[in-house]
This record gives structure tokens, sequence and C-alpha cells, in this order.
């Protein structure tokens, strides 16, 4: 886990024992840019994987880095709740946590939601001050693709497909 940031890496060390093994062999490939195809059983750590290199980037990123959603998430709407919860918002706001603990820089991420419920208002504002995380279904995104918004995912590093 050498390429995390020192506050991703102590977040993860106080969190877990150790890395399970499709993470340990999945991270170095993520991290390099390589286009990844993680394949292990249920509660493997497969999510947590791919959402704890999108989260290290975007905490890696300078202050004043223009806005834009930097990792697209993209997952059936039955587990978007578990997924955001558990390897999502949890991870991120411990290692925030951590950061500010260890008085170490992270960048905190914002995180928003695109499905098919969102308001029309959080949308208007989704398109004008994207957060640097959107999670969204597969027709959220499909509609996305096809509108103006689609301008705010130029700068997505990181595609995450549940």
């Amino acid at each position: 886990m050498s390429a995390f940031s020192p506050a991703t890496q102590a977040w993860f060390d106080d969190v877990f024992e150790q890395a399970t093994d499709v993470q340990a062999r999945g991270w170095p490939a993520i991290q390099r840019g390589a286009h990844s195809l993680l394949l292990a059983p249920t509660g493997s750590g497969k999510t947590l994987a791919a959402f704890l290199c999108g989260i290290d980037a975007v905490g890696k990123l300078p202050e004043d880095a223009p806005p834009g959603v930097r990792v697209l998430y993209v997952s059936p709407l039955k587990a978007l709740v578990y997924d955001i919860e558990r390897n999502l918002r949890a991870p991120l706001a411990g290692i925030q946590r951590t950061a500010e603990r260890l008085e170490l820089p992270f960048r905190p991420a914002r995180v928003d939601v695109r499905t098919g419920d969102t308001p029309q208002k959080d949308r208007a504002r989704q398109r004008k001050d994207p957060g640097e995380i959107l999670v969204t279904t597969p027709e959220s995104l499909f509609l996305l693709v096809g509108s103006s918004s689609r301008e705010t995912l130029r700068t997505v590093h990181t595609i995450i497909i549940d």
C-alpha cells in the first residue's frame, strides 16, 4: 500500500488488520491507471479497493484544482445505499479525521448522488458545482451523458462499475 497518501495508509492500518488478497493484488494496477477488473467473492473488499484508490487520488489534489467529477461510481439502485455508507462515506470521514489528527494534508471530497429521484435543484447544483465523487445508476448515467451535464464528467479519472 505504499502508493497511498500517509493519511489513507494510517486510516487503513487503524481500521483493518491487513489488505485482502484482491485489494493487495488490485491496488498496484489501479494506482498505475491500468484498466482493472477485480474478481473475487462478495465481501472480499473489491468495492473498497476501488473507492480507496479514488478517494486517495482526490485527497492528493491541490486545493485550487478546478471543479469536476473525479470518481464516477455506477451501480444498480439496490446496491447504492450499502456501498455508499460502507465503502465511501465511512472511509472518507475516517481518512479526513486521521489526516486532521496527524496534521497531514488531505483534501476532502464531496459526494453527489444522481438517481431518478434526485431533485431538480440538486441536479442544477451538480451541474454548476459538482462533487468530486459522483454515485449514479446506469439509467441516470445514460441520461447524464445525453445532457449538458456531461461536461462535469470531463475530469473523471476513475470509473467504478459495480
